[in-house]
Parts: C-alpha cells; structure tokens; sequence
C-alpha cells in the first residue's frame, strides 16, 4: 500500500499550499530516502512563487534547502547507512560533477517530510549530529545547502583577501551569508546596500556599514565612505533587483557595481540571472578603463562542504543567527506571503523526527 506525506507546492503565482504526495522510495541502487528534519524558504524560491507555471491541477513542489537522517539506502550505497545526519545540497553529484545545478534533481522539492537522493555517496554532505546536538547548530548546518556557499561563493568570484573592503548589494539570506564570510576572511570594513531597514539593521549587527538605496543614493554613498572605490562588490541580487521607487529594474544592481568597484578590484556575482525575460544592459566603459574583474554563477556546496562544516564545528560560523522564524510545514503558505512581503530575512521549516 502506497504511504504519503506532507509537502509544499507551487499551485499558482504567489499561491503555495501544502499537499499529499507519495512518500519517496529507492528506485536506483545509488539512492537514499532522507527523513527531513528541517528546510528552508529560499529567496531562488520566490522567482518560481512570481511565475504562474503551476495550478492546483498541476501542482510543482518547491524548496532546495534541506537537512536530516538517511531512512533507507540503495544496495549500491556504499559509505552512508540508515541514521546518518545530512545535508542535501541543492545540486547532486552522479559522480561526473560538473558545475551547476542538475536540472532535473529532486532537491528542488525538499520541504516535504521525506526526500529522494539520487547518487546518495557524491551528493550528500555529511554531518556530526548526535541525541546531544541542539537545535541552532542543526540549523548552522542546514545553511551548507545553499546560502552560505553562495555567499562564500560571491567573494571568491569577486577576488577577496585580507585587509579589502567590500559592498554587498542585497541583505537577503545570501547577502548576510557573504557578511558573515567576509568579516571572517578579513575584510577590513564591509558596506551593505538594500532598502529593508530590519535586515539592514541585521547586518549592522553582524559588523556591516548599511546603505539604504531607499534613502540615498548609494553609489553616491558607497563614493563618500571610499572614495578611491570599494575593492570587492557583490551582486547578492540577481535580475529582480529593485531601484528606489520599488521599480524592478535588473540592471541597476550591475551597473552600480560598476560604479563604485576600485581599480583593479572586484566584482562577484550570485544573485539569479537567467531565470526571468529582463535583459539586462551594463556599461562597459568602467571595466574597460579601470580593468577590474568580474566573475558570477552557480555556487557549489559540495566543493564548499569541508570548509563550511570546519567554520561551523569549531564556531568561528554560525549562519543561523539571520533566522528570523521557524514553523511547521503547515505554516509555509502564510509565511512565503511573509517573506514575499520582506517582513522575514529567512524561515525554517521544522518537522517532527
């Protein structure tokens, strides 16, 4: 007899619900079934809650940031077992790793009870969780899906080293990582660029400088605190960037970057292009007459996964400090409103384990 669980879908623009599904089983031998403990509401998430690409009849799950235990493996699994913590990163190794995303691969439906993983040995991360691990630091480890690479992520791209200052263009879940890792790899002053005072305020607290673009202008303002330009800028944005009308406008974010990055500096980029019909237009003249750098794509949790675990066990990381609510999966369709809305910086899902 076929079991189900609980789950959330796309089933409309800006409609989510929580829906019945058939509880995943082994199907490959390189397969797990994870029981997932807890997710999390991406902001990769709310460009699929914009497109009217699903209806109650054709509902599509949604959600790629996961953590929990193994309930069963294939019989070709060799390195994990039944009871094993893990994080399920939001892009799978079949062994062939390239980089980016698989398209096709079932983490983008992981806030449910139960998930699939296929190629379980390559693509899950493996985590120290035992009876005594308490609740924050399962959260910490959760972020090593995701957002916490992509903002460790956009410094690489943007060249960071000890002693450069750098501006982060959006404190969403994403920008507050690259915060968090920036201060970390010695950053010597950080800048932060958004309009959302409670997560401008949430950066301030973790040691950045806030610009509200809602304010003042904030190339003008980034040009005043530096004026010979800021040495690492990252896109932390992507194409559904906002001016400060509440305009969206999915040039602005690049073309301001290049407006205040310094000579021979850099800029990292990680927020979505690609997903929406936007072009996006950018002067060249800045790149070309100051050649500085620019480098963006698809972050890799797997190739992160040592790193981020180390920061995290030894504290010297705790990316769960941004976590503004947790709720139950019956709760995700108020709270992706919410986050919509900018009213959270960013939610978690717990269920029962």
């Amino acid at each position: 007899m076929q079991s189900f669980m609980r789950a959330v879908a796309l089933v409309g623009a800006f409609n989510i619900s929580v829906i019945d599904v058939p509880k995943p089983t082994i199907i490959n031998s390189t397969d797990a079934v994870v029981r997932i403990a807890a997710s999390a509401i991406c902001g990769s998430d709310l460009h699929r809650y914009h497109q009217n690409s699903a209806s109650p009849e054709n509902p599509q799950q949604i959600g790629h940031e996961a953590i929990g235990y193994i309930e069963d493996v294939g019989d070709s699994v060799e390195f994990l077992k039944a009871g094993d913590w893990v994080v399920i990163p939001f892009a799978f190794d079949d062994g062939h790793y390239q980089y980016g995303p698989m398209i096709d691969a079932p983490a983008a439906s992981s806030i449910a009870e139960y998930a699939r993983i296929p190629f379980a040995d390559e693509s899950l991360m493996p985590v120290p969780i035992n009876a005594s691990t308490n609740t924050s630091t399962i959260h910490d480890y959760l972020f090593m899906s995701d957002i916490l690479a992509a903002g460790w992520t956009a410094l690489d791209f943007a060249g960071q080293e000890p002693g450069d200052t750098v501006a982060v263009f959006g404190a969403g879940p994403v920008g507050q990582m690259a915060i968090l890792s920036a201060g970390l790899r010695g950053a010597s002053k950080i800048y932060v660029v958004d309009h959302v005072q409670d997560r401008l305020d949430l950066a301030a607290a973790h040691g950045a400088i806030p610009v509200n673009f809602a304010v003042e202008e904030p190339v003008e303002a980034l040009r005043r605190f530096e004026p010979a330009g800021v040495t690492r800028v990252l896109d932390c944005v992507g194409y559904e960037a906002e001016d400060a009308a509440g305009n969206v406008n999915s040039s602005i974010v690049l073309h301001q970057a290049g407006q205040v990055v310094a000579p021979q500096g850099g800029i990292g980029i990680v927020g979505v292009y690609g997903s929406g019909n936007q072009e996006q237009t950018v002067d060249i003249k800045p790149l070309f007459m100051n050649n500085f750098s620019v480098r963006g794509g698809v972050s890799s949790p797997l190739s992160l996964g040592t790193q981020m675990l180390n920061l995290i066990m030894t504290g010297k990381l705790h990316p769960g400090s941004i976590i503004s609510a947790v709720i139950g999966i019956e709760e995700a369709p108020e709270y992706y409103a919410r986050f919509n809305r900018r009213e959270e910086t960013k939610v978690v899902i717990e269920f029962p384990y």
